[in-house]
């Protein structure tokens, strides 16, 4: 290949190379602006997070999430317990519900 083939071939696939580039850096930045603005972290070269730190704020916040979320899994349990017991009268039969409430009331068949 002499030196005219390699200027030819240069300047035929310089362009794109370059396009090629262009589009990769402009991909990373619209990456990175996008996990910024919805909250995700930043990692740097060595895969350690960069952003957002940890300061107290935001450990506070984590412990008020947490204890909120504890409330809601015990108010969530309670009101399964409540829906089981519905769903077992609704299902169950008039016949052995009414016994039931007899028992209950202390009368017996």
């Amino acid at each position: 290949m002499n030196a005219v083939d390699k200027v030819t071939l240069f300047t035929t696939l310089g362009p794109a190379i370059a396009a090629v580039g262009v589009a990769g850096m402009i991909g990373w930045v619209l990456t990175t602006w996008m996990r910024i603005r919805h909250g995700y972290p930043l990692d740097g070269s060595w895969g350690q997070a960069i952003y957002p730190k940890t300061d107290q704020e935001s450990i506070e916040r984590i412990k008020l999430l947490s204890q909120e979320n504890a409330q809601l899994r015990a108010e969530l349990g309670s009101i399964k317990d409540r829906l089981a017991n519905v769903e077992r009268i609704v299902t169950d039969g008039a016949h052995s519900l009414d016994r039931e409430i007899e028992l209950l009331r202390g009368r017996t068949n």
